[in-house]
């Protein structure tokens, strides 16, 4: 069994330094790897991604990030993942990494992800520069995170999961307005999941949205914004030779 331990969103400043640290110094006890779906600060500063830093450093267990939008609003996101990589974290942005857990090899595909909707309501490549730029930019996310799980499954690894910051599917996004929805997600992310194939997905970035989901192709969809599972980090079970899918426990 592999314990996967998810957070996103949880925005942390200065005032906030040590608010989770007690709770994430439990993760040996419980989890094998603590995923951080984006959001990780309030404005993308470095002295924000330092109180970040603090929070994770030294937890006994493998930390593996994605970063959000929030973190790319002072527009120093290397400045704010080389923060956290100096803090032992593995920050991902069209790549992964395979994590030992135990004798099992987990594989982690992570980007940030963009938005654009969904099947049927969502923005085409066509007209403006920027219309085109908004969309080509979902669409290379997308190509990355899939060549990435395709490349774990090559490795061969025992589970394979995807990270991003913005959702893969619409069912995790209720809850929110349903005006906002190409702004918080892209169908493409459930088409790079579906098409190279993974053991679950992982996202935050939707605050009022709902936890469960499932891509067209039966992937877990998990939304781990803390507004939405209410505590530090939930944990969920990945069963290896199991097909019934993640199964979960209550994080802290």
């Amino acid at each position: 069994m592999i314990r996967i331990a998810a957070v996103g969103d949880i925005h942390m400043a200065p005032e906030t330094q040590g608010t989770l640290r007690p709770a994430f110094e439990t993760l040996p006890e419980c989890a094998d790897i603590l995923l951080l779906a984006g959001d990780l600060t309030r404005h993308g500063t470095p002295e924000e991604a330092r109180v970040v830093a603090r929070e994770i450093e030294g937890l006994g267990v493998p930390v593996v990030a994605v970063l959000g939008n929030h973190d790319h609003h002072d527009e120093r996101p290397e400045e704010v993942a080389a923060v956290l990589e100096d803090a032992g974290a593995q920050v991902l942005e069209g790549r992964g990494v395979v994590i030992r857990c135990g004798a099992a090899r987990v594989g982690v595909a992570g980007t940030k992800g963009f938005g654009g909707g969904f099947l049927g309501r969502s923005a085409g490549e066509f007209g403006e520069p920027l219309m085109k730029e908004f969309v080509r930019c979902s669409r290379r996310c997308a190509e990355g995170l899939r060549a990435c799980l395709e490349d774990l499954g090559e490795q061969g690894c025992d589970a394979r999961i995807a990270l991003t910051h913005y959702s893969p599917v619409p069912e995790t996004l209720a809850g929110e307005p349903l005006e906002i929805y190409p702004f918080l997600g892209s169908y493409l992310l459930a088409e790079a999941v579906d098409t190279a194939g993974a053991d679950l997905a992982v996202h935050g970035h939707a605050h009022a949205g709902t936890e469960n989901g499932m891509t067209s192709g039966g992937v877990r969809v998990r939304n781990v914004a803390q507004p939405v599972i209410g505590r530090a980090f939930h944990v969920y079970h990945l069963h290896d030779g199991d097909d019934g899918g993640p199964g979960e426990e209550a994080g802290r």
